[in-house]
């Protein structure tokens, strides 16, 4: 089905299964233990043996020697795997390091072998017994150092956000120049790991030259070519499974190590393997959100009006990788005729910098939202009031080029209504509630909306029972709840006749989960398989298709109400078909837009920041299921607060080093429930007809977009203390507290 007009009614509209709070399909899988992970895969993979990863102890260099005999002769072992003995591999083309290593080291815990055992036990023991001699190298490691060298390099981070090495529109530097009220500050982001709930884990078998793979994987269809070119063999010998991830939020974008050394120990021991990334190996091994500088300027006139906006950006990865495209929201939430931004990338040896939730935007917005409220201040304004005099309605760049929906005022004043915003002291550190310094912030939510292509098929059967099959994955979000929605209201049947399957690259290829992108797309592809299947359904009918109705187990048309099983008598009918999207994003800028109220308790003696309560507003198209989408824009919240008050993977700098050191839970903090006692959200009623079938958008990575800023803006109300470096921790707050009385 092709998309390239403005949706009008559709079966959707009605409104009877979607749009409403189910609970999740998945939810009394996963509360009872009966959800199948990918290392719990011992129904299809019986008898599996277990891989522990041998990972660099050196952050770049080589091996001079590898010594693996005694790990070989050790109890229970079945083999061990290195670059020596692995066979010729490739590399595929999303990876910036290569899954196994050796003899060349690039960067700290890249896997460099696998010891396959009888037991986990075993298998860890004998890893331990794998000697090796290191030539070191000294490497980059510092971002700062290079901000001299960095060259200017555009990039795309794959999920709407995009800019060139530098884009200028109009005079920025005459504007900027003679605005009346300037500012020009530094803001700088940390690196920052996934910290998701299920590790990296695969269980691997093969059947004769074909292998399947059992992983945690957001993007079924990229695990398979990913793996494809790395195995070197065709993609249609390769079988991925993945109907349950236990979190991702980037990191499972992409196969990492675990799956290709499953797939390579499964072929030596010639039975399957199952292989788990251990916590510690986790943030170095795999992906991480780069670390980024960041320098803002902006000019306004007295009224607030911004004249001038620049944006520049300096991040870091490894040859090859791509940068944190920061600067790509600013060119698209404010207006301002003179604009200029630009994106440098300096080559570290660090771990791979890569995709992690709303990559681009979070870091973006925890500079510009925070410029946002240290502008307001010089100009005496409210920071909503300078927001809203600063809407746009067209794209600032491209003038001729609309919104297709922009609600962004209306996040704006229905949260500082809601949240009370008009009790906030504009005078920093008036507000105390005993020892506790209060303050209130404010920082708009921007996400682009991004359209792919997404199939599904969709059967019936002489029961009435609808069933689903696409390979998108449900990564926690909900994805099987709202699927079978979807297919509810097109079939006009029960949620419960729905049946969902999910995570095989068996099923017909979707949009997957990452960017905000899954749910929209999944559920238009499946819209789309059911259009068909409602006209298989009418000819066996012999009923109009168009004119039909279909609802409660019925087709009513013609006077006629006919059971929607009754079609199938004869056979299942199958259906199956794509969403493919014409130049409607072209003609129109797709966004999506919030805004987010923060309220922290400093305590005036120590600088401990404590969150006392969040709101997030929403403007982000039809809301698919308001229960699943609350639930990810809180944890999408959840995790701004532990950006803006505690996530930062330490590096060790020196030259022979070069590593993140806090690589487990217990250096690497993040929120737990205590830190968190109150949030809500609100969905604004909007739909939008220029994004698809379902006129929904995407809302996960929207609620991380400026939380952290929000909670930065409230620490200087409550205390004074302007903190441009994250995470705010209380050793910077401390030295700008106000005086005690």
């Amino acid at each position: 089905m092709k998309f390239d007009t403005p949706a009008t009614t559709n079966p959707i509209d009605r409104l009877e299964a979607v749009g409403k709070p189910f609970d999740r399909i998945d939810g009394r899988f996963k509360t009872t233990g009966t959800a199948p992970y990918a290392y719990e895969r011992h129904d299809v993979a019986p008898n599996a043996a277990y891989g522990y990863v041998v990972t660099s102890g050196v952050a770049k260099g080589r091996i001079a020697s590898i010594d693996v005999a005694a790990a070989r002769a050790a109890p229970g072992v079945l083999g061990v795997v290195t670059w020596q003995n692995a066979g010729k591999l490739g590399q595929a083309k999303t990876h910036y390091a290569r899954l196994l290593g050796g003899p060349e080291v690039q960067h700290y815990h890249q896997a460099i072998g696998l010891v396959v055992a009888e037991t986990f036990e075993q298998a860890r023991a004998a890893a331990g017994l794998v000697r090796v001699d290191y030539a070191r190298e000294p490497g980059r490691y510092d971002l700062a150092a290079q901000l001299e060298t960095a060259p200017l390099v555009g990039g795309d981070s794959g999920e709407g956000s995009a800019s060139p090495p530098v884009h200028r529109t109009g005079d920025f530097e005459g504007a900027f120049a003679a605005a009346p009220v300037k500012l020009d500050a530094w803001y700088s982001t940390p690196d920052e790991s996934h910290a998701m709930l299920e590790p990296h884990a695969s269980v691997a078998a093969w059947d004769g030259d074909s292998v399947t793979v059992w992983t945690s994987n957001q993007m079924v269809a990229w695990a398979v070519r990913d793996l494809s070119e790395t195995l070197l063999i065709p993609a249609e010998k390769i079988r991925i499974v993945s109907p349950f991830v236990g979190g991702g939020f980037g990191t499972k974008l992409w196969i990492r190590s675990d799956a290709l050394l499953a797939a390579l120990g499964a072929r030596m021991a010639g039975r399957p393997v199952k292989v788990n990334l251990a916590r510690a190996q986790v943030p170095n091994n795999t992906t991480h959100r780069p670390a980024t500088m960041q320098r803002v300027r902006l000019g306004a006139a007295r009224d607030g009006r911004i004249a001038a906006v620049a944006h520049e950006s300096w991040s870091g990865n490894l040859p090859g990788g791509k940068p944190e495209t920061a600067t790509d929201q600013t060119r698209l939430l404010y207006a301002g005729a003179n604009r200029l931004t630009s994106m440098r990338l300096a080559a570290l040896d660090l771990p791979e910098g890569n995709a992690m939730r709303a990559p681009g935007e979070a870091p973006g917005m925890m500079a510009l939202e925070v410029a946002m409220d240290e502008l307001a201040e010089k100009l005496g304004m409210d920071p909503v009031e300078l927001r809203i005099v600063n809407d746009t309605q067209v794209d600032p760049e491209k003038p001729e080029r609309h919104y297709s929906q922009r609600n962004l005022v209306r996040c704006l004043r229905t949260g500082a209504e809601k949240f009370g915003w008009n009790r906030r002291n504009a005078r920093p550190g008036r507000t105390r509630d005993g020892t506790w310094l209060v303050g209130m912030g404010v920082a708009a939510a921007f996400r682009n909306n991004l359209l792919t292509k997404s199939a599904a098929r969709v059967r019936l059967d002489g029961r009435g029972v609808v069933t689903v099959e696409t390979d998108m994955t449900d990564i926690g979000t909900g994805s099987y709840t709202i699927l079978a929605q979807t297919a509810a209201e097109m079939m006009g049947v029960a949620v419960d006749q729905v049946v969902v399957r999910l995570g095989d690259s068996r099923f017909p290829v979707s949009a997957g989960s990452g960017g905000q992108w899954g749910a929209n797309n999944s559920t238009a592809g499946v819209y789309a398989a059911c259009v068909k299947l409602r006209e298989a359904v009418a000819g066996k009918l012999g009923v109009d298709a168009a004119s039909a109705v279909f609802a409660g187990g019925e087709v009513r048309a013609g006077g006629r109400n006919l059971p929607l099983a009754q079609a199938a008598a004869g056979g299942e009918l199958v259906a199956e078909d794509a969403i493919e999207y014409g130049e409607l994003h072209k003609k129109y800028q797709q966004s999506t837009f919030g805004a987010h109220f923060v309220e922290v308790g400093v305590d005036r003696f120590t600088g401990e920041t404590r969150v006392r309560r969040m709101l997030a507003v929403c403007a982000a198209g039809r809301i698919l299921n308001p229960k699943s989408a609350r639930s990810q824009v809180i944890g999408a919240m959840t995790m701004g607060v532990g950006a803006a008050l505690m996530e930062h993977l330490a590096v060790d700098k020196r030259p022979d080093y070069g590593f993140f050191v806090n690589h487990d839970l217990a250096g690497y903090e993040v929120p737990v429930h205590a830190d968190i006692p109150h949030q809500d959200v609100i969905f604004l009623d909007e739909t939008d007809p220029l994004s698809s079938p379902m006129k929904a958008k995407g809302v996960a990575e929207l609620g991380i977009c400026g939380v952290a800023a929000a909670v930065a803006n409230a620490i200087y109300n409550a205390t004074g203390a302007r903190v441009r470096e994250y995470p705010i921790t209380l050793d910077k707050v401390l030295g700008q507290l106000p005086a005690r009385a």
